[in-house]
């Protein structure tokens, strides 16, 4: 059994975010020692860990405790679960995108500069107008 500190050196979670997570529910049959104290065990270890991937994917508590509802149906609930994930990947994968775009942008941009100091490009800028 781990303690909520413990949990959180496990999980890289930050100790505040473990216990909001609790006190949503996130964390179903939490258990507690002798002196009340949340302890956890591996199950909850690697559901913990499954909430920060999920987190990181973009879900809102709102859609952690759906999939959370999910899971504990069983098995039953896979097939919506698979909707639910793939939603997701496709969400990161139009993020990705996004972000290598912006890559390119700052690549272009960058290599624009270099060219303008080595003399090898004439400079012009959008913002500022052409001299006659």
């Amino acid at each position: 059994m781990y303690t909520m500190k413990q949990a959180c050196e496990k999980t890289g979670m930050h100790y505040e975010t473990l216990k909001f997570y609790c006190n949503e529910g996130l964390i179903p049959n939490v258990k507690r020692d002798k002196t009340n104290r949340r302890v956890f065990d591996a199950h909850d270890i690697a559901w913990i860990k499954s909430l920060t991937c999920l987190k990181k994917c973009g879900m809102s508590l709102k859609e952690m405790k759906e999939y959370l509802a999910l899971c504990l149906q069983g098995q039953s609930s896979i097939p919506k679960r698979k909707v639910i994930l793939e939603q997701k990947r496709k969400d990161l994968l139009l993020s990705m995108q996004e972000l290598q775009d912006s890559i390119d942008y700052i690549d272009w941009k960058q290599t624009f500069y270099d060219d303008v100091m080595s003399g090898k490009t004439k400079y012009n800028s959008n913002l500022i107008p052409a001299e006659n």
